[in-house]
C-alpha cells in the first residue's frame, strides 16, 4: 500500500508539456507495468525494477531507488534494500529509518567490509538524532509533547550508538566499542545496548565487567524474555560468572547491583527529560502544566478543588468561532463563582498565529496551549469541551456542540460537577 502511494506520488510529480515525450512514454510504461502488478507490493517492487531496467538513464532513476529502498523497508528484504538502500544513503539521504536499516543488515553479515559500511552509516545515523536531539532540546523552540518526542529520539540515539559499538566491536576496536556503547546507555539506558556491552567486553577477555554489563541487560529484560530465552540467558550468565570468577552460580550480588545501576540509569533518563518537559509522562488533566499566550504557565495541580472547564480549539476551526458566543455565555452565568475556572486552551502546531487570532477576534487575550494534553486525552476533533470534577476527574466531555442547548446543557453538567461531594 506504502508502495502503491510513493509511486502514484511520483507519476503526479511529472511535468507536462510538449517537449516532455520521452518521459511521458517511460511514464505510460510505468503505469501500464504497476496496473498489471495486481496490487501485490512484490510484483509493484519487481515491476519497477524492470522499468529501471529498461530505463537505467533515467533522470528519476534516484527516486526509483528511494521508492525500492522504502519497499525494502516494508518488505523486509535485506538483499534490496542494500541493493537500493544503499545508492540512496550515498546520493545524500539522510533519512533515519533507512539508515538504521541499512546499518542494521549490514552488521548482521558479520564482516570486515559490511562493518565497515556499517561503521560509516551508524556514524551518520548519531548525527542525525543527535541534531535533532538538540533541536528538540532548544527550549526557544516551541515543541508539542516535547518529553515523548524527546524520549524517542534518544532511544533512536542509544539505538545509533549500539550499532556503531557492534560495527567497532566486530573490527576489533574494542576500546571504542565500549565508549560508543556507554554513551548510548548515558543517553537512554536499553536491554540492546547492554547486551551488546556484553558481547564486546567478552570479547576483549574482559569477562567481570562483561558479567555486569549481561546483568544489566537482564535487570532491563523484566518479563519480556519466553522461557526459551531466560533458559539461554541463564546459561550465558553463569558461563560469564564462570569466567569472572571460577563459579557458575556465583553473580546473586553482580546481579543486585545491575538492578540498582539500571534503575539508577533509569531515574536520571526520567529526570532529565522532566526537566526538558513538565508534561513528560503527565497522563491526567492536573499532572499537565500548561504555557499562556500571555503570563507565566499554568500548573494545574493548583486547581486541584475547583471545577473546571476546558475549550479544546484553534484558530482554523469554523465551529470554534460559532460556538465562542455561547461558551462567553455560559462563563458569564459562573462569574460570580469562584470555584469554577474556564480555561481556553488551543491546538493550533503555529502557536505564533493565536495571539494575533485573540487580539483581532476581541477574544479574551489569555488562552492556554495544549503541550501534548490533547492527544494525552485522546482529543480527535474540535471543538470539544470538557468539565474536571473538583478531583481532576474527567465528569463531562462535549465533541462538537448543537447550538440551541449548548449553553442550557454546558450550565446544567457545571452545576452538577460544583455539587458533587
Amino acid at each position: 500500500m506504502i508502495l502503491s502511494f510513493l509511486l502514484a506520488a511520483l507519476l503526479a510529480q511529472q511535468p507536462a508539456g510538449p517537449n516532455n515525450t520521452s518521459t511521458s512514454k517511460e511514464d505510460q510504461d510505468l503505469e501500464q507495468s504497476l496496473s498489471e502488478a495486481g496490487g501485490s507490493p512484490v510484483e509493484y517492487a519487481r515491476a519497477l525494477e524492470r522499468h529501471l531496467k529498461k530505463y537505467p538513464n533515467s533522470e528519476r532513476r534516484g527516486e526509483y531507488q528511494r521508492v525500492l529502498a522504502q519497499a525494502a523497508i516494508d518488505l523486509r528484504d535485506k538483499r534490496r534494500l542494500l541493493l537500493y538502500g544503499v545508492p540512496v544513503l550515498e546520493a545524500g539521504s539522510r533519512n533515519p529509518q533507512l539508515l538504521d536499516h541499512v546499518t542494521r543488515t549490514l552488521l548482521d553479515r558479520e564482516d570486515a567490509t559490511s562493518a565497515t559500511e556499517a561503521l560509516k552509516y551508524s556514524r551518520l545515523l548519531v548525527q542525525v538524532m543527535d541534531d535533532q536531539r538538540k533541536a528538540q532540546l532548544d527550549p526557544s523552540q516551541a515543541v508539542p509533547a516535547r518529553g515523548r518526542r524527546l524520549e524517542e529520539t534518544e532511544y533512536a540515539l542509544a539505538r545509533a550508538r549500539t550499532f556503531e559499538a557492534r560495527a567497532l566491536s566486530i573490527l576489533g576496536k574494542f576500546d571504542e566499542s565500549d565508549a560508543a556503547a556507554l554513551a548510548g546507555w548515558a543517553v537512554s539506558p536499553t536491554e540492546e545496548n547492554a547486551r551488546e556491552r556484553a558481547r564486546n567486553l567478552e570479547r576483549a577477555g574482559k569477562f567481570k565487567e562483561a558479567l555486569a554489563a549481561f546483568s544489566e541487560a537482564l535487570a532491563l529484560a523484566g518479563d519480556r524474555s519466553t522461557s526459551a530465552d531466560a533458559a539461554k540467558d541463564g546459561a550465558r550468565l553463569a558461563s560469564l560468572s564462570k569466567q569472572a570468577s571460577g563459579q557458575e552460580g556465583g553473580f546473586g550480588s553482580v546481579m543486585l547491583a545491575a538492578y540498582d545501576r539500571a534503575a539508577a540509569a533509569q531515574a536520571a533518563q526520567k529526570l532529565r527529560l522532566k526537566s526538558a518537559d513538565p508534561n513528560y509522562a503527565a497522563a491526567k488533566p492536573l499532572e499537565f502544566t500548561l504555557t499562556a499566550t500571555t503570563g507565566p504557565p499554568l500548573d494545574l495541580s493548583t486547581l486541584k478543588g475547583k471545577v473546571v472547564v476546558i475549550d479544546f480549539w484553534a484558530t482554523w476551526c469554523g465551529p470554534c468561532r460559532a460556538q465562542h458566543p455561547l461558551y462567553e455565555q455560559v462563563k458569564a452565568k459562573f462569574k460570580s463563582t469562584p470555584d469554577v475556572v474556564f480555561l481556553a486552551v488551543s491546538t493550533d502546531e503555529d502557536r505564533g498565529v493565536v495571539a494575533p487570532f485573540l487580539k483581532a477576534q476581541k477574544w479574551p487575550a489569555l488562552a492556554y496551549f495544549e503541550d501534548g494534553m490533547a492527544s494525552t486525552l485522546r482529543i480527535s476533533s474540535i471543538p470539544t469541551a470538557m468539565i474536571l470534577d473538583r478531583q481532576g476527574n474527567i465528569v463531562s466531555r462535549m465533541n462538537g456542540y448543537i447550538a440551541d442547548r449548548f449553553v442550557n446543557m454546558m450550565s446544567d453538567r457545571i452545576q452538577e460537577a460544583l455539587e458533587e461531594k
